[in-house]
């Protein structure tokens, strides 16, 4: 029990952070300062600075999830993104922003 209750606190550390980054990602959406793409890739629509380090900091997260799942199935990673990248854009919620294939953005 006694070495539960640090590994509780560790857990709970690591999430916050994640649940913080998750809660200002779909504050970025709503407000339409980011879009989905069919690359597996938010992309900036707002240059402010807070919007272009999110966007920065998302993309690294992806493209290390986005290894790990191509690493552990023995795929292209760029695969890997494209696939996600489709989902992400279809589950995007009504008013988000995603962007077409003709690189134009369009509001769901």
């Amino acid at each position: 029990m006694k070495k539960l209750i640090p590994l509780m606190i560790l857990t709970l550390g690591l999430c916050a952070p994640a649940l913080a980054l998750t809660l200002t990602l779909n504050e970025a959406r709503s407000a339409g300062r980011v879009g989905e793409t069919l690359s597996g890739y938010i992309a900036p629509r707002s240059q402010d600075r807070e919007t272009l380090a999110l966007v920065e900091q998302i993309n690294k997260a992806r493209t290390d999830s986005y290894q790990k799942l191509a690493d552990s199935n023995n795929l292209p990673v760029d695969e890997v993104a494209k696939m996600a990248g489709t989902k992400l854009v279809s589950r995007a919620n009504p008013g988000e922003y995603v962007q077409g294939i003709n690189g134009k953005w369009m509001q769901k």
